[in-house]
């Protein structure tokens, strides 16, 4: 588990040495606490952040790879976090 200044989350993937605890603090806002799966890659040198729910239409964790392939640099530092804590209570329009 990493302690973070929004939470614990469980690092499950540090491709490249990616995840950078200042870099994700600075980065992460409150619209993440919805999704219980954050990936985060570096463009350009700066950190992105996108969320994915357990099994919605969009952004559904089993297209994690597509995003990955489809939207990162390719051979680019990414991580892939779970959140434990996310809001199960939050409404999505997407499930």
């Amino acid at each position: 588990m990493i302690d973070t200044l929004h939470g614990e989350f469980e690092l499950i993937k540090n491709y490249r040495d990616a995840f950078i605890l200042d870099d994700f603090n600075k980065r992460y806002t409150d619209v993440f606490a919805i999704y219980p799966y954050l990936v985060g890659d570096y463009s350009a040198g700066i950190l992105r952040l996108k969320g994915f729910s357990k099994n919605g239409k969009i952004n559904s964790v089993k297209q994690i790879p597509d995003y990955l392939t489809e939207s990162c640099a390719m051979n680019c530092p990414y991580f892939i976090l779970k959140n434990p804590h996310y809001n199960v209570n939050a409404k999505r329009d997407d499930e």
